[in-house]
């Protein structure tokens, strides 16, 4: 079980800062990364009811191109990260289809391509890879995925138990596989909804409906044993659906986004770091 004492300490990043009002095809944004082959640009895309599609957006949150992966379905796209794969040099794009309110599904799916460059505003992605997974202690909801850059091991945080899971997916993946993922931490909280590691390895984000938790290495700690530490709750003003966080590529800070509402849409908010 993971420390269940908080420290709150809200100096290290500012309140948030909406950037701009997130795109009409964007009504349902359940992910979010900063992009590393176009800078000051994001990927983010709707859970469950789109197309199989990731969409680039600006820092006004405007959808600049949408990439539809042929094929592929949307069941319930949940996260996306961005990190190593199997060929060194290049940034990937994963996607996870990890939502099951329900619990109804053995098996969860996630794609994983070369990231795009922005090139046109509309591109079909006709080569990914596709993964089957399992999880090692029967089926729940999930909604996070991360990967970590300094070791390129991809994890899977389970959403609904009073202790949510942390699973492990084993690196050596190649499409059409099919994996059960361990139990490698329980950690206690609710209701998590995203999570990011920063592009350097060395800080790591965990979000909930209604909180933000912060770790940050001292050495190289698996991130598993690195989670189940007590982290820093950073300040945050729950959005009306916030499933979707990400690191800065330069360390400036973070973003969140949520799903639009009746009220209107959401915004692309900032929180620079102090």
């Amino acid at each position: 079980m993971g420390c269940g004492g908080k420290q709150s300490e809200s100096g290290l990043f500012s309140s948030g800062i909406p950037l701009g009002t997130i795109d009409k095809k964007l009504e349902e944004a359940s992910g979010l990364v900063a992009s590393a082959s176009n800078p000051g640009y994001f990927w983010t895309h709707n859970d469950s009811g789109d197309d199989a599609r990731v969409y680039l957006i600006n820092t006004e949150a405007n959808v600049v191109m949408t990439c539809t992966l042929s094929n592929a379905r949307n069941r319930d796209w949940e996260d996306i990260t961005l990190g190593p794969g199997p060929e060194p040099g290049k940034n990937y794009l994963y996607v996870g289809d990890l939502g099951d309110n329900e619990a109804r599904y053995a098996f969860k799916v996630i794609y994983r391509f070369e990231e795009p460059v922005l090139a046109s505003d509309k591109v079909a992605i006709t080569r990914f890879d596709t993964l089957f997974l399992q999880l090692s202690d029967g089926v729940r909801d999930a909604e996070a995925l991360f990967i970590d850059p300094a070791t390129a091991g991809l994890f899977v945080v389970s959403k609904r138990e009073d202790s949510v899971r942390v699973y492990q997916i084993d690196r050596t993946w190649t499409s059409g596989d099919t994996i059960t993922a361990p139990v490698k931490a329980k950690l206690p909280y609710i209701n998590t909804v995203a999570a990011n590691v920063s592009p350097d390895g060395k800080e790591v984000l965990l979000k909930t409906y209604d909180k933000i938790y912060y770790w940050k290495r001292t050495g190289s700690e698996a991130i598993p044993d690195l989670l189940k530490t007590k982290p820093v709750e950073l300040t945050y003003r729950p959005e009306s659906q916030g499933e979707a966080i990400a690191w800065d590529r330069e360390g400036a800070g973070f973003y969140t986004l949520s799903e639009s509402n009746r009220r209107g849409r959401a915004n692309l908010i900032f929180y620079k770091r102090n």
